[in-house]
């Protein structure tokens, strides 16, 4: 089975993506599963891990509700209020529904570099670990250490890094230094942690005019210290259109992996989301 791990629906008139910018034409207008459906045929997708987008449990429900009418949705990371304890009972009632695979929190968005290690958001690792369900971890380089801390802390804990981490590709594109505390950053968390890494979302690290070369130091060290078996592909649709249409990534990812054996590369595309996540 050949998944993609990480893209979106959305629909901007829902009102909730407070993320969005209002002038930007590419992300500001609806996505649905017909938009991506030849996209997943052309590249032979067999299905996909639809992801939040919005910090509200409404969004969740509706994500929920396009899951169901879609085969090709394999399950949903949705969100919850680590803020709010009453919200043990909302996860408890989403994990009832079969497609619900666990939660996001909007780390990357949230101004305070410490809150995921705060004492009043500790109960949501608890309960996904008792639940069973699992962390996608959304941050930037700045983030690496507290992950490392959150994720040593909590070693039972089904945890996928999203994004690669989010190197700063384009600073690297013009001379400056982004890979070598992210780098190591990585490294930790590969070797001192039982996470997975999404290989997706970097495209739109870089800046235009990109090439492969750009992009191949990051991808290869996470692969490196990660390993296939714990690196899944995701196409970061319709976020990816910013700098590559999601045929195009496609086929940039293949070339990135060019040098795994056949068996590696089937991990990468397939058999690690479907291993992390509990697909079928």
């Amino acid at each position: 089975m050949k998944i993609d791990a990480h893209q979106h629906y959305w629909q901007p008139a829902r009102g909730d993506y407070d993320w969005m910018p209002q002038d930007n034409p590419t992300l500001n207008r609806s996505y649905v599963p017909a938009d991506l459906a030849p996209s997943l045929a052309r590249q032979q997708i067999d299905g996909t891990v639809l992801v939040q987008a919005a910090a509200t449990v409404r969004e969740t429900e509706y994500m929920l509700g396009i899951a169901d009418a879609t085969p090709s949705i394999k399950g949903v990371v949705g969100w919850i209020d680590f803020e709010d304890t009453g919200h043990l009972a909302t996860l408890k009632q989403l994990a009832k529904h079969p497609k619900f695979l666990g939660v996001r929190p909007m780390i990357q968005d949230i101004p305070d570099v410490d809150w995921m290690l705060r004492d009043d958001v500790q109960w949501a690792y608890r309960a996904l670990i008792d639940l069973n369900l699992t962390f996608d971890a959304l941050g930037f380089p700045q983030h690496l250490p507290n992950f490392h801390s959150l994720l040593t802390r909590y070693p039972m804990m089904r945890v996928v890094i999203d994004h690669v981490m989010k190197p700063q590709i384009r600073d690297a594109m013009t001379g400056q230094d982004a890979f070598s505390d992210w780098a190591e950053g990585m490294r930790h968390l590969a070797e001192d942690t039982q996470a997975f890494c999404k290989f997706s979302g970097m495209v739109t690290e870089a800046r235009d005019g990109w090439q492969l070369s750009d992009l191949r130091p990051f991808a290869h060290h996470v692969l490196e210290v990660f390993g296939p078996s714990r690196v899944m592909w995701g196409s970061d649709w319709p976020v990816c259109r910013l700098q590559a249409e999601y045929d195009h990534w496609h086929d940039i990812a293949q070339a990135l992996t060019a040098h795994l054996s056949e068996t590696e590369r089937a991990e990468v595309f397939g058999g690690s989301a479907r291993r992390f996540y509990y697909l079928r």
